[in-house]
């Protein structure tokens, strides 16, 4: 199985969160086989502030009879509510709006039954969107499922009766409540393999005709092979047409149905006309038009259920079972039924049920499936882990960190699934020729009927030539162009580390002409080694002592390297109160009755402390490539002093230069942004081979960089892990987060990277550039066989089993061009090498 994703060790908590409400089942069930499935809300919650405002929703939300669990997220202000099969959305965001907050708006997926081309979809749409309280409504043709956002006391029910009424079927997706469909005791192909085999003996005489020789069958044999195939297997056509009919609008479905009855209509009037009497029939063109259109789309369910192997593939990681800790013993437990702190016990070999830290053991695990890592990870205690990963040979106990919806192969799986389902902008363009597809073709069949009949009094000729009209005209094609290519692009994307939040990303990432790129922690490995220190006065060790009591706390990757220097030399580090933070300069704290400053050059300006001459070893680093940083002292008199500098140095990813060298092979100029100083950026582009970069950056200046990137008409594309990269993000066209970045970070940007490696941003322009190109190819062949096929039968040069056999092929070929994206693979990394230092 190939790889899926990158390193999601970090990313646990980072997979972007919708910010609307969706009520997503999961297949749970309790230790009792009777028990009900529970299903999972989310809610966006609005009016929260603090922590006491998520215990007051928390405890609101349990109040409500039913539910099992309910976990509040005060950063993305989401609830995530466990419950019982008969507790609705409606009754939690009373229970919420009870409690002194609102409910946001939100988002429902319907299953659709009933559609078959383009048409169906506007009509849904429209259909969904006029239902009071509905603020959007996206359609999917080839996932069949429909996206609903909406106003929180909406009745999913309105919404099916809405859907019924445009003569379609709607059903809520994944509810985990409603039995599953019954499995039929024959294949998906028999309706296509029976319609063929009654077809059969009605071709060979129409193939045989042209050449003189008649094999034609007795009448009354061809009328008897022909109408099980036009009236039970072609059931469907007139099913879903009348439908249509009854809604005021029209679908491929009517169009197959009146042209097919047109061409039998005419075959059954002249063997009763001229009973007796030897003539020709065109059974087999009603009979074998249908077979082909069963054919074509047998055929085309089969291409789009391998569209959707990337989701199968990560559901399959889902384990049924956990083994929980409880009383001294370990018990069995169904996944759903964990709660936040149970130890997990994972054995040898076993996959790994959920996301947690290990609380004892030490094992290696294979995250191959999901981290796309080729080689087993060391695993010890306090480390993460994600859910879906297999343990090596040691026996884990694991203390459980996120449970259902909030699990990382949860969240992953819901950004695959909305890529999937969400519109590309390109298809606007679809939606309007659809929205008329259905009227203009049933004008211009009526045209040619009329022409024909008028213009030689040949009407049994002029009805044929109709009927073929009605049969090539298929909007199938011009529907599934976009969405399958969408689906067949995220879904090989993701199995390589690459998730695309939305289709407008993927759309806009093809014609990315400029990348800028954050350094610490995209292009270097973020995990910075303090390499030097000097004090200007006093002794080295107190000026190590006196930063890493400045630094104590914080997360940041200079500040780690500062107290992992400390501890090397078991310093005692005095404590620091009053710590504020210096956005882009530094930070700044009480320290044993003094004001300590430690931060760079631009602070230390700042404070006025900047010596007319800066010391010759910070010189000297500086155009080595380090990152230095300043510490300065303001006593209680005033006065201040700088105590001395703090060198350090990251190490260049080994991917670096090959992502920089592969843009430029695609035509991509990069640039890099950092808030380092001259000298480190200089090393660092030189060692990637950057020509261009901007130095001593700050956070907040980033997205003006951005903006200036923009002003000359290119796309741009902001590449980052942190937060202060957050902004640069959201200005760019598209932003790429790296995947072992911050939660913001990926909030902001369109595309995240699962594993750490810069390289995987040209691969995400070129597998958004491949499926741009399938989108274009799609419609163009989907617009051209209508563009030439309906004239032409409309001239009288196609019959209607050549025009049923081209529409059949029309959906064929566009979702089978579609899956060739399959076969796209990432760029190959170079033989790797040590990084280099800088």
């Amino acid at each position: 199985m190939h790889r899926i994703f990158g390193n999601l060790d970090n990313a646990m908590n980072t997979a972007t969160l919708p910010l609307s409400s969706v009520a997503v089942a999961t297949a749970a069930s309790d230790a009792s086989a009777s028990a009900a499935p529970a299903l999972e809300h989310r809610l966006h919650i609005v009016g929260m502030t603090c922590a006491s405002c998520v215990a007051r929703v928390e405890k609101a939300l349990r109040k409500v009879p039913g539910v099992q669990q309910a976990t509040v997220n005060l950063a993305t202000e989401t609830a995530a509510v466990s419950a019982a099969a008969g507790v609705t959305d409606l009754m939690l965001a009373g229970a919420v709006r009870a409690a002194g907050y609102d409910v946001a708006s939100r988002e429902v997926d319907l299953v659709i039954s009933g559609m078959t081309c383009a048409s169906c979809v506007a009509h849904v749409e429209k259909a969904l969107t006029k239902v009071p309280g509905v603020v959007s409504a996206m359609v999917n043709l080839a996932t069949e499922h429909a996206r609903v956002q909406m106003d929180p006391d909406v009745d999913i029910a309105a919404l099916q009766r809405a859907v019924s009424a445009a003569g379609y079927g709607a059903t809520p997706a994944n509810t985990g409540n409603g039995a599953p469909a019954t499995a039929s005791a024959l294949p998906a192909w028999w309706p296509v393999a029976l319609s063929a085999l009654l077809a059969l003996p009605l071709i060979p005489p129409m193939l045989a005709m042209p050449f003189g020789v008649d094999l034609a069958l007795p009448a009354l044999w061809q009328l008897a092979l022909a109408a099980p195939v036009q009236f039970w297997l072609g059931k469907r056509f007139y099913s879903a047409g009348w439908r249509a009919v009854k809604a005021g609008t029209g679908n491929m479905d009517l169009l197959v149905a009146l042209g097919t009855s047109a061409a039998f209509g005419l075959s059954l009037y002249m063997l009763l006309r001229h009973w007796g009497h030897p003539m020709h029939l065109y059974f087999e063109a009603s009979a074998t038009v249908i077979t082909l259109v069963l054919l074509g789309k047998w055929l085309e369910a089969r291409a789009k259920r391998q569209t959707t192997d990337a989701i199968r593939a990560l559901q399959a990681l889902r384990p049924d079972t956990a083994r929980v800790r409880r009383s001294g013993a370990d018990v069995d437990v169904p996944v759903a039924s964990v709660q936040i702190g149970d130890i997990v016990v994972t054995r040898p070999g076993e996959r790994i049920a959920v996301d947690g830290k290990i609380a004892e053991g030490e094992s290696e695990v294979d995250e191959s499936l999901i981290t796309g890592e080729s080689l087993p990870v060391a695993k010890h205690a306090g480390d993460h882990v994600t859910g879906g990963a297999v343990n090596g040979a040691g026996l884990l106990l694991i203390e459980t960190l996120a449970i259902g919806a909030e699990t990382t192969l949860a969240r992953i799986i819901r950004m695959v699934e909305d890529a999937q389902a969400a519109k590309a902008p390109i298809q606007r363009l679809v939606d309007q020729v659809s929205a008329v597809f259905v009227p203009v073709v049933l004008g211009i069949a009526l045209i040619t009927l009329l022409g024909w009949g008028f213009y030689n009094g040949d009407w049994e000729n002029a009805l044929l030539n109709a009927a073929a009209v009605l049969v090539i005209a298929c909007p199938c094609a011009l529907g599934l162009a976009t969405p399958t290519a969408i689906m067949a692009g995220t879904g090989v994307a993701a199995r390589h580390g690459i998730l695309i939040k939305d289709a407008q990303a993927l759309e806009i990432a093809h014609s990315v002409g400029v990348v800028a790129f954050d350094k610490t922690g995209t292009l270097t490995e973020g995990k910075p080694a303090l390499v030097s220190l000097k004090a200007l006065s006093g002794r080295d060790t107190d000026l190590l002592r006196l930063a890493a009591a400045v630094q104590q706390g914080s997360e940041h990757p200079l500040a780690r390297a500062v107290m992992d220097a400390a501890h090397k030399v078991n310093l005692q580090v005095p404590p620091a109160s009053a710590l504020q933070s210096l956005p882009g300069r530094g930070l700044q704290a009480e320290v044993e009755g003094a004001t300590l400053s430690l931060g760079n050059q631009r602070l230390m300006q700042e404070l006025g402390i900047w010596p007319a001459q800066a010391p010759a070893e910070a010189q000297e680093l500086e155009s080595a490539g380090r990152t230095i940083s300043w510490l300065a002292r303001e006593g209680r008199d005033g006065t201040r002093e700088l105590l001395g500098l703090l060198a350090f140095g990251d190490t260049v990813k080994p991917h670096a230069r090959a992502a920089i060298d592969s843009l430029r092979a695609h035509g991509v100029r990069s640039i890099m942004l950092t808030g380092d100083n001259q000298g480190s950026a200089q090393a660092v582009a030189r060692l990637v081979g950057l020509d261009e970069f901007r130095a001593q950056v700050l956070p907040a200046d980033k997205a003006g960089e951005v903006s200036k990137l923009k002003q000359g008409g290119a796309i741009v594309a902001m590449v980052g892990d942190g937060i202060n990269d957050a902004p640069a993000l959201a200005a760019a066209h598209v932003g790429i987060a790296m995947g072992s970045g911050t939660d913001v970070a990926m909030q902001a940007a369109g595309i995240t990277l699962m594993r750490g490696d810069p390289l995987l941003v040209a691969d995400a322009i070129s597998i958004s550039r491949r499926t741009y190109a399938k989108i274009r190819q799609n419609l163009f062949w989907a617009f051209a066989y209508n563009v030439i096929g309906i004239p032409l039968a409309a001239l009288g040069f196609l019959n209607p089993v050549i025009a049923g056999a081209a529409m059949a092929f029309s959906s064929v070929s566009v979702v089978s061009n579609a899956l060739l994206l399959k076969r796209w693979r990432p760029t190959p990394p170079p033989t790797p090498t040590t990084g280099n230092s800088t």
